[in-house]
C-alpha cells in the first residue's frame, strides 16, 4: 500500500512537470511525424535476399510528442536462416484501447522509422549464435507478464519488454540505452537480479530507485526512472534526456559473426517481405505513450 502510495505521487508529479515540455513542443509539432513516410524503412537493416544469415537486431528511436525529450522506444528485429521476412517484437499501449495485448509479434519492415523519429542500432548479432537466439527471444516475449498492462512511467512499457527479452536470451550481451525509461523495471516487480549485458547485478525499486553495477554497464544510477552513470571500458559518462556522451557502446561478446554487412545500401519496401505465412503490421497509427 505504501509503494502504491508512493508511486502515485510520484506518477502526478512527473505528470505536472512533463506538461510543461508538451506546452513548449506543440509549437514545434507538425504533422510530419504522422505521414507514410514517418514510418518508412531507415536503411539500417539488411536486406533479406542480401544477407541469408539469420539476423536479430535491437533498435530504439526517439518517442512521439513531448515524450521524445525524455525516452525512447525500443524493439527486436528477428529473420531467421534463408527466411525472406523479418519478425518484429515491440510493446504497443494503444493496443490496450482495442482489448487486445500490448504485446505485438509481426512480419514487417524491421528498422522501420518511429513516426518520423530515426532509429538507432544498439546490437546486432548474425549467423549461428542468432539462430541460438531467435526461438528464445519468441519465448521471452511470450512470457512477458504484462501482457495486458502499459505504463509509461516507470514502466512497465516498451522497454520492460525489451529489456524482459534481452535478460532471458544469454545470445544478447548488450544494454538498453539510458534513455530507455522503463528499463529498469525487472521481473514482476524484482528487487535484485543479473544486469541486462548479464555481467553485473542490479538493485532496482519498481524502476523508480536502483543500482547497477556490470562490466557491460559501468556503475548506473536510476533515480525516478532516470539513469545516471559511467561506463568505464567504452569511457562515457550516461545521462538522462541526452544518453550517452563519449565513446560509442557495444557489446562485450561480438565474435565472428560480425555484422559486416549490417547496413542496407538501399531501404526495404514493404514489397521486400515477399510471401510470409504472417500478417503484415497493422500497427501504423498514432501512439499516445510510446
Amino acid at each position: 500500500m505504501l509503494a502504491s502510495a508512493i508511486m502515485t505521487k510520484l506518477r502526478k508529479l512527473f505528470v505536472a512537470t512533463s506538461a510543461v515540455a508538451s506546452v513548449i513542443s506543440t509549437s514545434n509539432a507538425t504533422a510530419q511525424d504522422w505521414t507514410p513516410a514517418g514510418r518508412t524503412s531507415a536503411a539500417i537493416s539488411p536486406l533479406p535476399e542480401k544477407e541469408s544469415r539469420a539476423v536479430v537486431q535491437v533498435l530504439a528511436a526517439r518517442t512521439v510528442r513531448w515524450r521524445k525529450y525524455f525516452a525512447v522506444h525500443s524493439w527486436i528485429a528477428t529473420k531467421e536462416k534463408d527466411a525472406k521476412f523479418y519478425r518484429v517484437y515491440q510493446v504497443i499501449g494503444w493496443r490496450l484501447r482495442r482489448g487486445q495485448d500490448v504485446v505485438s509479434i509481426e512480419t514487417d519492415l524491421p528498422d522501420r522509422k518511429w513516426f518520423g523519429h530515426l532509429p538507432e542500432l544498439i546490437y546486432d548479432l548474425r549467423g549461428k549464435k542468432a539462430e541460438s537466439a531467435i526461438p528464445k527471444i519468441h519465448a521471452a516475449a511470450l512470457s512477458y507478464p504484462y501482457q495486458g498492462a502499459y505504463r509509461a512511467w516507470p514502466g512497465p512499457n516498451s522497454n520492460t519488454f525489451v529489456s524482459h527479452i534481452i535478460r532471458n536470451t544469454p545470445e544478447i550481451g548488450v544494454e538498453l540505452p539510458p534513455t530507455a525509461i522503463g528499463k529498469d523495471w525487472m521481473g514482476k516487480g524484482d528487487l535484485v537480479g543479473l544486469s541486462e549485458s548479464k555481467t553485473g547485478v542490479q538493485f532496482s525499486l519498481f524502476g523508480l530507485l536502483g543500482m547497477t553495477v556490470g562490466l557491460g554497464e559501468g556503475v548506473e544510477m536510476n533515480v525516478l526512472g532516470l539513469s545516471f552513470g559511467v561506463d568505464v571500458l567504452r569511457p562515457a559518462i550516461k545521462l538522462p534526456l541526452i544518453g550517452r556522451l563519449g565513446f560509442s557502446d557495444a557489446s562485450l561478446d561480438q565474435d565472428e559473426d560480425s555484422p559486416e554487412t549490417a547496413t542496407a545500401k538501399d531501404p526495404i519496401s514493404p514489397e521486400k517481405l515477399m510471401e510470409n505465412p504472417e500478417k503484415k503490421s497493422s500497427d501504423d497509427r498514432p501512439v499516445s505513450l510510446d
